[in-house]
């Protein structure tokens, strides 16, 4: 399975991004969905993730509040909707997923499959 992250690039601190998680030859409806980014020196943070099944959802307090995750079945495709950006939300965002198997997990090491990453980068 192939997990693929778009949607990255420069916008300006208080600006909005949005950024797409799709899979190649596979269906996500039955895959807890999180983002990770990760900036330069810094170690890989958790900051969103969704459940397959009834849309549960976890959010970092760092994005808590700017953040929203959200899944489109029909598109096969979870989003993370990126509000009030600030410089510090700079980094390599990656998507990842794991076979539901009914627990929302946070932790990366819970993921077995990644995407490849996309830039974003917050400055004016």
């Amino acid at each position: 399975v192939q997990l693929q992250a778009s949607g990255g690039g420069l916008v300006q601190p208080g600006g909005s991004l949005r950024l797409a998680c799709t899979a190649s030859s596979s269906t996500l409806d039955y895959w807890a969905i999180g983002w990770f980014r990760q900036a330069p020196g810094k170690e890989r943070e958790g900051i969103s993730c969704i459940s397959p099944s009834d849309g549960s959802t976890y959010y970092a307090d760092s994005v808590k509040g700017r953040f929203t995750i959200s899944r489109h079945f029909a598109e096969n495709t979870v989003y993370l909707q990126m509000n009030s950006v600030k410089p510090e939300d700079t980094a390599v965002y990656y998507c990842a997923g794991y076979v539901w198997h009914g627990f929302l997990e946070r932790s990366a090491a819970e993921y077995d499959y990644w995407g490849q990453g996309t830039q974003v980068t917050v400055s004016s």
